[in-house]
């Protein structure tokens, strides 16, 4: 039923004028107007096939969009923070300089011992043996997480079990996130992710029992997680077309501004648990900044219950609409095609079963190399950065820094893939990985040469570890944003749902690669390079089906055609087949 009162207080009060140029004031609660100064009906202009009011009134982007996707944004930061703080909570210590064994555990009748170079065993020199040492002493100024759990030799194994439960609660964040959107709306999802990582990062700095700091620190990815799921239901509900697929290709920027800011930040503390405090507090600004951020338009209308879910959603979107300065665009029934969007929503079919996903022309190819791609990329995309502590600890500033803005320089090659070569945009992608992690292979030719120097040595490392960085970043952020091109509309929610939590099954698997750094450092960087090379082949499986769309035209327009079809000077001429097509005279 049409809410009349609310039409009625829609165009009351005001002057037919004849332009839309109106002001604010006017506009905000007025219909757009047609040349004679009547109300145009909200049916006379036809809209593109996909569309609907909230679309229709606020734009695909607007300085609205803009600014709620700025602020959704800053949450990749501190969920960046929490990933590679482990890259200066837990530097690497020297021994004999800055940890040595202490034997006053050992009894005073065990005299005849002495201690290995590496600090880590016990030498008995009556029979020979040898055993681990159990107890540290250390030196040094910053008050690390290796000092603080006795992270040396053979435990440092246990730095990438904490990195692992930090992996486990994306994963588990990510399943989070996406049903409890199912019952709440994701600025509320967004707000109880942030409100909780909060305290959880806390917890997670000073707990010192090293099975309640792991635990913790998986709830504090559980709550990034959380929050960077809710907060991308959100922009990608308010905005449409290429400014959506651009919006979640750059999603990923900021996470690398969090990975160049960390090492700044962590320069202010001299203890890790001070490090966690500090990544965890800039959370309260995002609170803060929920009151600019709206809620899902799309997300209330399929949730209503009552009058006043609608009137929520027309605040939102008349809110949205008066920043872009598309007043003009609300017409007088708005309400009435709110409610009627609504009851659309509701009514829409339930997304198909994931076995579906197998059906289809290029189905099952699509299904395997998508799975396999993000799969690969998101280990390199994580573990590559941790890499970096492999290179050495007076690198690690540096480093850390350049394998920033190699992702950021990643995403905005992928921007430019899908903008100016849309149709073979996969294959660029997938060329770039392999031929970028070919060139990570080459780390053999150096790894051997002692007498080099060390700062030419590091150069070269990071030279070919930030080039296979940038080609993961490209296609990560590509696939993220355009894999639901691959499949129908009713199959695009459970395609990307399972292609994002297999990759991020296998991301699990991404600290202990670090470990073969052990053997050698090129040994890490070369199984990085072959998962570039193994997802740039997958990539260039992918290939986004050509659809194509009549163009919309407006009802003056399609009349005007009509005359001029009809006129006898545009009368085909040709009477045999030719390959131009629509050949006129």
């Amino acid at each position: 039923m049409v809410n009349q009162a609310s039409t009625i207080r829609a165009v009351g009060g005001h002057s037919p004028m004849s332009s839309p140029q109106l002001s604010h004031r006017h506009i905000s609660h007025a219909g757009p107007k047609d040349g004679r100064g009547g109300i145009a009906a909200a049916a006379a202009a036809p809209t593109a096939p996909g569309s609907d009011i909230i679309g229709d009134v606020v734009g695909n982007f607007g300085i609205w969009q803009l600014r709620t996707i700025l602020i959704i944004f800053l949450c990749k930061i501190p969920a960046a923070w929490f990933m590679a703080c482990i890259i200066f909570t837990a530097p690497e210590l020297y021994p004999r300089t800055e940890f040595s064994c202490d034997t006053s555990y050992l009894s005073s009748s065990s005299s005849n011992y002495s201690v290995s170079d590496n600090q880590c065993y016990v030498l008995d020199e009556n029979s020979g043996g040898r055993s681990e040492c159990e107890q540290f002493s250390y030196v040094s100024s910053f008050d690390s997480l290796i000092m603080q759990f006795n992270l040396v030799c053979l435990r440092d194994i246990f730095i990438a079990w904490t990195q692992y439960w930090h992996l486990f609660g994306v994963l588990v964040g990510g399943v989070v996130g996406t049903k409890m959107m199912l019952v709440v709306s994701p600025r509320s999802t967004y707000c109880v992710g942030a409100v909780a990582q909060i305290l959880c990062g806390v917890v997670t700095g000073y707990a010192r029992d090293f099975s309640l700091h792991c635990a913790f620190r998986c709830l504090s990815a559980v709550c990034c997680a959380i929050m960077f799921t809710a907060g991308q239901a959100i922009f990608t509900d308010i905005t449409a077309g290429m400014h959506r697929i651009g919006a979640i290709i750059l999603y990923d920027t900021f996470w690398s501004i969090g990975v160049i800011l960390l090492p700044t930040l962590s320069s202010f503390f001299n203890s890790w648990s001070l490090i966690y405090v500090g990544i965890t507090f800039p959370t309260v600004m995002l609170i803060v900044l929920l009151y600019w951020t709206p809620d899902s338009p799309r997300w209330l209308l399929r949730h209503a219950v009552d009058h006043h879910s609608i009137t929520n959603v027309e605040e939102i979107v008349r809110e949205g609409a008066a920043i872009n300065d598309r007043c003009f665009k609300i017409p007088p029934d708005f309400r009435q095609q709110l409610e009627q969007l609504s009851e659309k929503l509701k009514a829409a079919p339930a997304p198909a079963p994931w076995t579906q996903l197998w059906q289809g022309k290029r189905a099952k190819t699509h299904m395997v190399a998508a799975h396999l791609a993000l799969a690969f990329f998101v280990i390199n995309f994580m573990g590559m950065l941790l890499n970096i502590r492999s290179f050495g600890r007076d690198y690690l500033v540096p480093n850390t820094i350049a394998m920033g803005f190699s992702e950021i320089i990643g995403c905005f090659l992928a921007l430019h893939f899908t903008l100016k070569h849309n149709k073979w945009k996969w294959q660029y992608a997938g060329t770039f990985n392999i031929l970028a992690g070919m060139l990570g292979c080459m780390g053999w030719l150096f790894t051997g040469a002692d007498s080099m120097d060390a700062d030419l040595k590091v150069s070269l490392w990071m030279i070919i570890a930030t080039i296979p960085k940038a080609g993961v970043s490209c296609a990560q952020s590509m696939l993220l944003a355009c894999m639901n091109e691959l499949v129908p509309a009713n199959k695009k929610q459970i395609f990307v749902f399972s292609v994002v939590t297999w990759a991020r099954v296998w991301l699990l698997s991404a600290p202990f690669f670090n470990v073969l750094k052990k053997i050698d450092t090129a040994l890490s960087l070369t199984s990085y390079s072959v998962f570039s090379i193994l997802g740039g082949i997958c990539t260039c499986l992918l290939l986004t089906p050509r659809t194509t769309a009549a163009p919309v035209v407006p009802q003056m327009e399609q009349q005007q055609q009509d005359k001029k079809e009809q006129s006898p000077l545009n009368a085909p001429v040709w009477t045999i087949e030719s390959d131009v097509h629509n050949t006129r005279l």
